[in-house]
This record gives C-alpha cells, structure tokens and sequence, in this order.
C-alpha cells in the first residue's frame, strides 16, 4: 500500500505526507483529506498519535507542548462554486486527547494558500497568486494573495523591499500575505444584538468578527491586562473566573455548551500602553496566548468600530486614531495592526469583514510516523 494510504494498517510502518509550516504566529501540521482517514474518529484518533497527545511535552509526536504549535490544517479541493480550497481547522490538546472543530485559526488560515499551491491543488499565476478559500468550521470565506516565483511559493522576499514584512511574534522578515475574510449578509457581528451583556456579573461586549470573542475588562477581574502569560496562567482565581464567563457566553453566541470546545476566547482588554487601540491579553481557553489571533485581533478591532463596546470604551479613552481602517492591537508579543471593515445596515445590524498581512513558511515536507495504539 501507498504510505499515504490512510486506511493502511501499516500507517505506524509507513507513515502519512505531512508538511509541516508555520502560518502567521502559529505552526501546525498541514494534510491533505485524501491523505488522511474520512471517518473523523478515525481521523481524529491517528493525529492525536500524530502529535503525541496526550502529554504535556508530546515528546512521542510532532506537537511543540502549546496550544499554539498543537493544530492540524486539513485541505482539499473545495466542492463550493467560486472558492478553490476548503480549509478544515483542527485544534488539538495537548496534555488532554481533544480534538475541537468548533473553531478556525487565522493564522495557519496564512499558510492554505501556499500549501494549496505545493500540492498542486491550484496553480500559482505569475509573481501573485490568488486562491479563495472556504473555511469549514465557520462557513466564511477567505481570500489570500501571495507572492510566488516559478510556480512555487515566494516565502522569503528581500529584507527592505515592497511586500517583504515583518509581523510582531514571528523572528525576521518574510514574504506578505495579504488575507480578506467575510462572514456574509447572514452572520451578525454582534450575536446577540447588543453592545454590551452582563455574565456572572461583568459587562462584556460578545463578538464574532471571525472567531467568537468575548471581551471584559481587565480591571473588572482584579489584574491590570499587561501582566505576562504565564503570571496570568498562575492565577487560579482568574482562570475559574474567565472560565465561568465563558461558560455562560456560549450559549449566548449560539455555541451551546462549550465546555469540551476552545471557543468562544475571552480576552481581558485594558488600555493601551504603547500607542496602540487597546491591549489585549487572550484566553485560548485555558493558556493564555504569547500574542493574538488574527481573527481574535479582527473580532477587538471590529468591537472598537462599534458604539458602547467595552473595546470602543477603551479605545476612546486611550485616544487612539482608527479612522485609517487600521486599529493596532497590543499584545503580549507587540503590536497587530488589525484592519477591519464595519457597516451598519438598514435593519440596524452590525457586520463586518477583516483584512490581515501575515507571513508564512514551509517547516519541512515529508512523511509523519503516528505512535502505535496503546
């Protein structure tokens, strides 16, 4: 049988194609569906061994020990008129054997355009290739522009020179990647129609600009938004506190029970420090994140749009300037400038649409060897 054969009982011998690559602030292992079991039992089981969960090091598999390096990108041809790709997220655990669906990641959302093009799904067309993507945990539909040379990805470009960038969290320069998502005339940005919400008695502002976020001032939770991860990681106290507004907000954004799900994210938001909109510290549930989500950082920067927002609160008083369509939005790691495009339509109803420059790089191409079933 084919080492790619996903229904091989040899898969531990023979192992599955797998490329590994970074997209934006985030590294995940890159499939695709034909290379990988159709059954999402099956699927799931064989990446769990992939990636070496459960363990809090995965020292048995490829998963760099973080929710961060812990995701797979699975890609195929799209069966949607007008898109080329579909793109299914899968963010795994790392020291529980999880696998969540309910969510998407808009940085390995980077690295599907170029991946697409590596495995021959679409071809790249002159120096900039474009490939539309349907993100299938959501239903939003993404396009990505890159650079390409000889029919193959650009990551690299020139230090100093037009379309080579820098992003804050990722070492160096590399090749832009411009991506634009849209959630359509049907998904509001605001899921319950309100501003604001009150959950275990705090107001926060519910938004889903991409992926679902709920926002909540830091002060109101007893921590000034610009302590480290791992001091907020320590604090059991705030951790039960964020967890029980979570809890409630899922119901409220029309994901059920989200107690086994890595969404909605609950980001502490306080003012900004370095000239930014706001700073930003995100629970991904449980870890809290070296930097922001590009989607996390679409859904803040479309809540600063919105009148009565605890991020437009923050903004205002922070006295940043977001008329240029770009809202920087301090992290942990620095800043992302997060541009956003936000409407009001005539039935009153927020929505929104996102534009983010990222980068992204092939790790190594190859074969992964799963761990044996124990």
């Amino acid at each position: 049988m084919s080492p790619a054969d996903p229904s091989s009982a040899d898969a531990v011998r023979d192992g599955i194609r797998c490329m590994l690559m970074r997209g934006g602030t985030s590294k995940g292992a890159f499939f695709l569906a034909s290379d990988v079991p159709a059954d999402p039992a099956a699927r799931d089981d064989l990446l769990l061994r992939i990636m070496g969960t459960p363990d809090p090091r995965q020292i048995d598999g490829i998963g760099g020990a973080h929710p961060l390096t812990s995701k797979v990108a699975i890609v195929a041809p799209s069966t949607m008129d007008g898109v080329d790709i579909d793109y299914l997220f899968l963010q795994l655990g790392v020291e529980q054997a999880t696998v969540a669906d309910a969510q998407t990641c808009g940085n390995l959302l980077a690295a599907v355009g170029p991946f697409a093009v590596e495995r021959g799904l679409i071809a790249a067309t002159g120096e900039r290739t474009t490939v539309r993507i349907r993100l299938l945990n959501t239903g939003d539909i993404a396009t990505s522009q890159f650079a390409t040379i000889d029919g193959r990805p650009d990551y690299d470009g020139e230090p100093g020179t037009e379309g080579t960038v820098a992003i804050d969290g990722v070492p160096g320069w590399a090749s832009a990647i411009d991506l634009e998502v849209g959630g359509g005339p049907e998904k509001p940005l605001l899921p319950t129609g309100r501003a604001v919400d009150e959950l275990d008695g705090h107001r926060v502002t519910l938004i889903d600009n991409g992926m679902p976020v709920v926002l909540v001032r830091a002060d109101e939770l007893g921590v000034t938004g610009v302590e480290s991860p791992a001091e907020l990681e320590a604090d059991a106290a705030l951790a039960s506190r964020v967890e029980r507004i979570r809890l409630e907000a899922g119901p409220l954004m029309g994901l059920g029970d989200v107690s086994g799900q890595t969404v909605p994210k609950v980001i502490l938001a306080s003012p900004a420090r370095g000239g930014g909109a706001m700073s930003t510290r995100a629970f991904i549930p449980a870890r809290v994140h070296t930097s922001i989500g590009v989607l996390m950082a679409a859904s803040v920067a479309a809540a600063v749009q919105v009148p009565g927002t605890v991020a437009f609160e923050i903004a205002a008083d922070s006295g940043a300037d977001v008329s240029g369509g770009t809202t920087p939005i301090e992290h942990p790691g620095g800043t992302f400038p997060a541009r956003v495009h936000v409407t009001r339509d005539a039935g009153g109803t927020w929505r929104a649409t996102s534009l983010s420059l990222r980068t992204a790089r092939r790790l190594f191409d190859g074969v992964v060897f799963p761990r044996a079933r124990r």
